[in-house]
């Protein structure tokens, strides 16, 4: 018997959680050890990776055979604006103004995640790079909220420069319905749901490369 889009969602999820272990900064970050340095960088990453991931969403909507697949993934460029708000405003908590924005250098090991996004943009069957991001963002926001509690309490952050962290840890009303409708539309149509666990497995991945490679500085 064929699994439902809700039944494949779940398992993704049980399969791909992180280990309590596996990410190396958001301990040091939780605890208030991690260094001011490691915070700047944080947020100069993710300025690249949200532009990145903007441009990635709209691609795989203007691919998506389904109306509500190619609407989900604009719903998702959206956010990314939004985020980016957030983000300069992070950035400059973290004392980063726009020049020093321009002027950083990435790390490869942060920019993986982006990359693969970018080819699962042109590659990924939409259905199932659905299923593999939405699995993901249940360990990125977890990771945000602790970020965001953390960077108030041990190091001065206030609403504002904690904006971008709150905005991920608040899942977005009726996220994963949508999500689901796309996944069931795919399988209902023959599309997808092979690869699904592979884009999954290779994000998270990604996801714990970026924060282990920040845990690096000193």
């Amino acid at each position: 018997m064929t699994a439902s889009a809700r039944e494949l969602l779940a398992a993704a999820r049980q399969d791909l959680a992180p280990g309590e272990h596996e990410n190396r900064l958001v301990p040091l970050i939780a605890q208030g050890t991690a260094p001011r340095a490691a915070i700047a960088a944080l947020a100069a990453e993710q300025h690249r990776i949200i532009v990145s991931d903007w441009r990635s969403f709209l691609v795989l909507a203007s691919r998506s055979q389904d109306p509500a697949a190619g609407s989900f993934f604009s719903d998702l460029a959206a956010g990314e604006v939004l985020a980016l708000d957030n983000l300069k405003k992070f950035a400059a908590a973290a004392g980063l103004d726009e020049q020093a924005l321009r002027d950083y250098r990435p790390r490869a090991g942060c920019q993986a995640y982006p990359s693969y996004l970018a080819w699962l943009a042109l590659n990924g069957e939409p259905s199932d790079v659905v299923l593999a991001v939405v699995a993901n963002f249940s360990a990125w926001g977890s990771y945000c909220g602790t970020v965001a509690a953390a960077l108030r309490e041990h190091y001065g952050f206030d609403d504002e420069g904690c904006g971008f962290f709150d905005f991920f840890a608040t899942p977005a009303p009726g996220g994963d319905e949508a999500a689901l409708a796309v996944v069931q539309a795919g399988l209902d149509a023959g599309r997808g749901t092979d690869q699904a666990r592979e884009y999954g497995r290779l994000l998270q991945s990604y996801e714990l490369m970026f924060w282990n490679t920040l845990a690096e500085i000193s």
